[in-house]
């Protein structure tokens, strides 16, 4: 399985159609290794801060909780 290796300046060019590629990966989570996993998440979890409109219908992917910092 293909994971992507990615910048900053990569996130802000990513596509809805790579964002639904991403999401199937981590769906079927037929990874050779723990890490590649790994890697597809936190890319998902930065285009969820960074590019929100293109992750909102896979953020039960990222499983995030609501922190209260008080």
């Amino acid at each position: 399985m293909r994971t992507l290796h990615f910048s900053e300046q990569d996130v802000a060019k990513i596509t809805a159609t790579e964002v639904d590629a991403l999401a199937q990966r981590l769906e079927q989570d037929e990874y050779r290794s723990p890490f590649e996993g790994l890697e597809d998440w936190h890319l998902l979890r930065a285009l969820a801060f960074q590019r929100p409109e293109l992750v909102e219908p896979y953020l039960y992917l990222l499983d995030i909780e609501a922190y209260d910092e008080a």
